[in-house]
């Protein structure tokens, strides 16, 4: 019935190393959350989870029922409703439990219970969507009009019932799912040849060390301060693809092809439709972003000739990309002061954001430092309606830590305030609006830093960073997006698609993009391989281009706040507090921007030049001296 983003956001996988040592009884209660806002013991959670498991069982009683009157609707799905509620509370508290520790067996237990609990549910009211789904449309209005409660419901309902030209018979929908068996052979194939059965090159540096490139050493020697080594790495690795090029061609062709008889029986236009039907995006979102993002390709190839300069290169390869723009800059935050500066970057969002930001600080809605066993990386989950959000983190001392935090803030006080505002089954969000929150707080902590950095070299490393952030998640996201986009219009359109097709397709984007032709970028030939090596394509279905949508969202967003002010701030709580009342597309148009012209991408390249203005400036000044 409700859906919720159990963890919306995992940025980092940290390795821990010493940090990771400290017991968790050494950590000051300050920097622990505090699970007994939700239950004061794990007995009060088993009694909840008792409750559940006798409960759910009466939700079978209202199968047959739901079209039989307003009152028999309302019933069920207040019924089920308050349930879920308490689902996902209990399942918070057992979740967060358990990523104390992972080594502690007792709190793992916790959490299978709750995966029992939840296919329970599932089981229990797999019924009620076809159900709901069988109502003609007339009859639903006028249960609206006898029953003003059922308001709350009215998205629930409407995202049931808007698929229903899009559902086919009992018997068709049978035979459709039989095909999830096979459905993601595809990605299951890439997996086993990408992880455990594909030869890794191995290459010897200009040290004369000798490398097996497996993942984790491509990622390091990328950026290899050598060259030639960095080009030999990228270049053995992508040509190890190639050698398969033709069976990872029909393999990514197979999972294509499967997505349009999906889409195409379920009468889609298109696969893209099919994809973004789901959370009602219209597919301009999507024309749209690829068409604005190549009408300023200007703007990255200004990018990359001014990474060129800082390198100090006389060309500019694609293999160079991954060296850091700038040096790092020895910057340290103790947790008290990562919360402080916080506290003054976000002070543009209002004092009402504020305040509850303190109140999060102060009652220990955060979990901070990692410990012996402690889940690595960072997530924020706003499932415990009631309750208030909770954050994990591994703090490091570091600005990495500071601007992790801000992002994970942003989507705790996205539930914070969809909590407080929506009734809870309209208090989740979608994911297309799920990351501009986060967004939001990075360009603003990004601007704070800018203005108060000490030095010219601090404000570089900030600049620089930011600037990367855009260039990768805008641009490269984009580019494959579109990549995406083209090898479906392919197999939609009767045409053949080979891996060699593929690297055709890919290299022409990807030399379009970084401006090969006209010399900011050298896209070196094995480029054409770089698919191949992008999981993503595999395992989502038109997923990517949200990355870059909702940094552009972002970063508009406060554009627009630093121009217009109070007005601008008080929009986007539209977002803020709009949870799931309406769809994605409205509340971000209600928040002030449209998704649909080309403002976004426009404010946001504005935000991008301003950037190398500053940086610019600073090298000059460098340069001079």
């Amino acid at each position: 019935m409700h859906k919720i983003l159990l963890t919306i956001a995992l940025l980092f996988f940290l390795t821990n190393n010493a940090f990771s040592q400290v017991e968790r009884d050494q950590v000051e209660d300050k920097h622990k959350w505090n699970l007994a806002d939700i239950y004061p013991s794990v007995e009060a959670w088993q009694a909840d989870v008792d409750m559940l498991n006798t409960e759910v069982e009466k939700l079978g009683d209202f199968k047959g029922t739901l079209g039989e009157s307003s009152e028999s609707l309302y019933k069920a799905l207040s019924f089920g409703n308050d349930l879920v509620k308490t689902l996902w509370q209990s399942w918070i508290y057992a979740s967060n439990l358990s990523n104390e520790n992972l080594n502690i067996s007792e709190n793992q237990a916790l959490l299978q219970q709750m995966r029992a609990l939840g296919t329970k549910f599932g089981e229990v009211t797999a019924y009620m969507e076809p159900e709901i789904l069988q109502i003609p449309k007339e009859k639903i209005e006028q249960f609206f009009a006898e029953k003003p409660e059922l308001a709350d419901y009215d998205m629930y309902i409407d995202n049931i019932q808007r698929l229903r030209e899009h559902t086919l018979t009992e018997a068709e929908e049978k035979i459709l799912a039989s095909f999830g068996l096979i459905a993601g052979n595809q990605n299951e194939v890439y997996g086993i040849f990408n992880n455990a059965e594909k030869p890794f090159p191995k290459v010897t540096l200009s040290t004369g060390e000798e490398v097996e490139l497996t993942a984790s050493a491509y990622s390091k020697y990328r950026t290899a301060e050598n060259r030639a080594d960095r080009e030999l790495v990228m270049k053995s690795l992508f040509e190890s693809y190639g050698d398969f090029k033709n069976m990872l061609g029909a393999n990514l062709g197979g999972k294509v092809k499967k997505d349009w008889v999906y889409a195409k029986n379920r009468k889609y236009e298109s696969s893209l439709e099919a994809a973004l039907n789901s959370d009602n995006l219209p597919t301009a979102v999507y024309s749209t972003l690829i068409e604005q993002v190549n009408n300023n390709l200007p703007t990255l190839h200004r990018a990359l000739d001014l990474k060129k300069r800082m390198l100090g290169l006389d060309e500019l390869h694609y293999y160079d990309l991954y060296v850091p723009l700038v040096k790092k800059v020895d910057m340290s935050f103790t947790v008290e002061e990562g919360q402080n500066v916080l506290l003054d970057a976000l002070k543009p969002l209002g004092n009402e954001y504020v305040t509850v930001l303190q109140k999060s600080y102060d009652d220990r809605w955060i979990d901070y430092i990692p410990t012996v066993g402690k889940r690595s990386g960072a997530y924020s989950t706003g499932g415990a309606y009631d309750v208030h959000p909770y954050i994990l983190m591994n703090w490091t001392d570091d600005f990495e830590s500071v601007s992790t935090l801000a992002h994970e803030l942003g989507h705790t006080m996205h539930s914070y305030f969809s909590n407080k505002t929506q009734p809870f089954v309209k208090s989740d969000y979608a994911t297309f609006v799920a990351e501009i929150a986060s967004t939001v707080n990075e360009n603003l902590l990004n601007d704070y830093m800018v203005a108060n950095a000490k030095s010219d070299e601090e404000k570089l490393y900030i600049l620089g960073s930011y600037l990367e952030l855009l260039r990768t998640t805008i641009f490269r996201q984009t580019s494959f997006a579109e990549f995406e986009w083209e090898i479906h219009k392919k197999v939609e359109a009767g045409e053949p698609i080979t891996g060699e097709g593929m690297c055709e397709i890919y290299f022409d984007i990807v030399k379009r993009y970084y401006g090969h032709d006209a010399g900011h970028c050298v896209v070196d030939d094995y480029i054409q391989y770089e698919w191949s090596y992008i999981p993503h394509f595999l395992g989502y279905n038109y997923y990517v281009f949200q990355y870059a949508t909702s940094l552009i969202y972002g970063t508009a967003l406060v554009e627009n706040m630093m121009e217009n002010g109070q007005p601008a701030v008080d929009a986007y709580y539209n977002i803020l507090k709009g949870g799931g009342s309406k769809y994605s597309p409205e509340l971000i148009k209600d928040a002030g921007i449209d998704p649909m012209s080309p403002e976004p991408v426009q404010l946001t390249m504005q935000k991008m030049n301003r950037v190398m203005d500053q940086m610019e400036e600073i090298l000059g000044k460098t340069e001079d001296n």
